[in-house]
């Protein structure tokens, strides 16, 4: 069943838009229902071929269980395919049904207890922010993930760092100034010195899209606080980024 799960999708272009949907349809709904997650992700990974013939929304109804059932199953391997396959279920079924239906399963993936499905999921919010946009980031995801900075778990707090690292890349430096700053600067003082060293990493990788006045009001002064630490990563990578700012 897995192995037909993987071809049956690519038949819908060559069938074409009325045999999909009278022949293959009914098959796919029944694969996703398949009691073996193996099946299910197969059907789950070809779904381009078949939106472009009938359109997703003509699965999305048995498409949303066989999503959440994936997404915690706990084979971490299976939840980590899943989430691979999001920014393309997210392009495909649109903004309101992402943000009604797999939002809250893609902020869930930050907190996972496997560190590759944390590295995952803050991949991922790149992705989904090319696809949807920074206005739709700025309201739904960005104050999310830097809520976790006050979450009591430090690997946590460490995933808010991370993801800075990621959105960074798509956000403009206004954004970043004003909400991500304070967050990092907070964090110099976090009790954890793992936590320490990446706040002393994210400046270094934040700071040559930044400002002189942010440089210098900001991120210098945390830096410094830093190079002053008793833990010897800490005051090393402080060091480091303190070369990058200059």
């Amino acid at each position: 069943k897995a192995a037909l799960a993987s071809v049956i999708m690519g038949l819908s272009p060559i069938m074409g838009k009325d045999h999909t949907i009278q022949h293959l349809r009914p098959l796919f709904l029944i694969l996703l229902k398949d009691e073996h997650s193996d099946v299910r992700l197969n059907i789950i990974s070809n779904l381009d071929s078949v939106n472009k013939v009938i359109g997703i929304h003509q699965l999305s109804q048995s498409l949303l269980p066989a999503i959440v059932e994936l997404a915690e199953d706990p084979k971490w391997r299976v939840r980590l395919a899943i989430i691979e396959h999001m920014p393309l279920l997210a392009e495909q079924l649109g903004v309101e049904f992402f943000d009604e239906k797999l939002n809250s399963l893609c902020m869930s993936w930050l907190v996972d207890g496997v560190f590759a499905i944390r590295s995952a999921a803050t991949s991922n919010l790149k992705k989904l922010v090319a696809i949807f946009g920074l206005e739709w980031a700025q309201n739904t995801i960005i104050t999310k993930v830097l809520s976790m900075a006050r979450d009591p778990n430090y690997l946590h707090r460490m995933t808010t760092l991370f993801a800075i690292n990621v959105l960074a890349d798509v956000c403009p430096p206004d954004v970043i100034t004003k909400f991500m700053v304070p967050v990092i600067s907070n964090l110099a003082n976090d009790a954890v010195p793992n936590v320490r060293f990446n706040v002393a990493k994210t400046m270094a990788k934040i700071a040559p899209g930044l400002d002189s006045t942010t440089i210098e009001m900001h991120v210098k002064p945390c830096l410094t606080r830093l190079n002053e630490d008793d833990d010897l990563d800490v005051k090393w990578f402080a060091q480091e980024a303190l070369v990058i700012c200059h």
